[in-house]
């Protein structure tokens, strides 16, 4: 008997019981579904963060303040007061770095006319937009002649261009103060929403950072400086050069160092491994699907050999032999995998795309996973209907036609 004439008998006999056949392929339906959504959802979640990881600068190394240790008592990490703009300056001449920017933060409450808004003022340099591939909307950053002569100028953050002038009005050349001290406006960040690390990128107003030493704060260190690597594969290396700088700098002999290294990879590598295991857990979880549905296959074949035992030994009286008995039983199991499968494969298609904009949750369906679900799918109904098919193939004929 051909393939052709094979399949479309199986399909004649699926087509027996409608409703029983339909049950049966639920399970692989519920099951393949199940997989193809929830992997959907770990790979987008895996996905934003990488998203973030490169938006927020995929060679990016901070360098922050340390330890402040004081009569045996440890102050904790971002106490130290050693990281100064020398510092910055000795790293800049290091291989592998392209940019940087040094950062000393603080709070304020800024006022524009009758309003008022208290976000962070973060004094950074003039190559904090090119280590964040982050351009300014309005007007332009400050240049490398307002951080050396600590000029009142300031960047606002989208969150507080809205709050103090509205989001449709150019405040560049408008006066803000910042703790009662006038700055001039001469720039307006372009949206960029929250970090890898959920905080507000938007809410925030940029000054340089030598104006936050002298005039807000009265400081002479830093709290940070913020590198960008030639490319991914120098920021390892570069990290490494700038701890032994900043070592032979501070004159560091032991490992109580007074700064911390960290490359974004580092920062984020909690996260997306967290997001890994979420993602093999709900696979897994959905995987147990997949296996009710294959046992479903397996126990309905079951019943049909048994309901086909004559039609078996009629089969075999005139000539059918054990594999062609094998092969029928066979392909009637993987059809109501294949079958079920693609249904849910679609089903699973649509669940990802509703969930996503149900939930704004952000989803990604690979090609990778509809062809394992596929597959799993084939693979289901081959094993779990070789039993059946095998047990079909090895009834006596003479036993199968006179069976009641």
């Amino acid at each position: 008997m051909s393939f052709l004439m094979v399949l479309r008998v199986a399909f004649k006999a699926l087509a027996r019981n409608k409703l029983r056949t339909a049950l049966t392929m639920l399970g692989m339906i519920i099951g393949v579904s199940a997989v193809i959504t929830m992997v959907a959802l770990g790979t987008g979640a895996q996905s934003s963060i990488e998203t973030q990881i490169q938006s927020a600068g995929t060679n990016m190394i901070i360098v922050s303040a340390g330890n402040f240790q004081q009569g045996g008592v440890h102050m904790g990490q971002g106490n130290a007061s050693t990281l100064t703009p020398e510092d910055a300056l000795a790293i800049r001449d290091l291989p592998g770095v392209q940019y940087l920017a040094p950062g000393v933060n603080t709070r304020g409450q800024i006022v524009a006319g009758n309003l008022n808004w208290g976000t962070q003022v973060q004094g950074t340099g003039v190559d904090l937009p090119l280590i964040r591939s982050w351009p300014p909307k309005l007007g332009a950053f400050f240049t490398p002649l307002d951080v050396a002569t600590a000029a009142k100028v300031a960047v606002l953050g989208a969150v507080v261009q809205a709050q103090l002038f509205g989001p449709d009005v150019d405040p560049v050349g408008q006066v803000v103060r910042i703790n009662n001290q006038p700055f001039t406006v001469v720039g307006v960040m372009s949206s960029k929403g929250q970090s890898g690390m959920g905080q507000d990128q938007d809410d925030v107003i940029y000054v340089p950072y030598t104006t936050v030493m002298k005039k807000l704060r009265g400081i002479q260190f830093i709290q940070n400086i913020t590198i960008s690597a030639t490319s991914a594969s120098q920021t390892a290396p570069t990290a490494d050069r700038i701890a032994t700088l900043l070592r032979a700098r501070h004159q560091i002999q032991d490992n109580n160092d007074d700064f911390m290294v960290r490359t974004m990879e580092e920062m984020a590598s909690v996260r997306v491994q967290a997001t890994e295991t979420m993602t093999a857990l709900l696979a897994s979880i959905a995987g147990v699907s997949l296996l009710v549905g294959g046992i479903g296959i397996m126990n309905i074949m079951l019943v049909s050999v048994t309901e086909r035992t004559r039609e078996i030994g009629l089969r075999m009286a005139i000539g059918a032999r054990g594999r062609d008995v094998l092969m029928q039983f066979l392909v009637e199991a993987v059809v109501l995998s294949l079958v079920g499968g693609s249904i849910g494969i679609a089903l699973g298609l649509g669940m990802s795309k509703g969930v996503s904009a149900w939930m704004t949750w952000p989803t990604k369906v690979s090609a990778e996973s509809i062809a394992v679900a596929f597959v799993f799918a084939a693979v289901t109904g081959v094993f779990f209907g070789f039993y059946p098919a095998r047990k079909a193939a090895a009834l006596d004929p003479i036993d199968a036609l006179r069976f009641e």
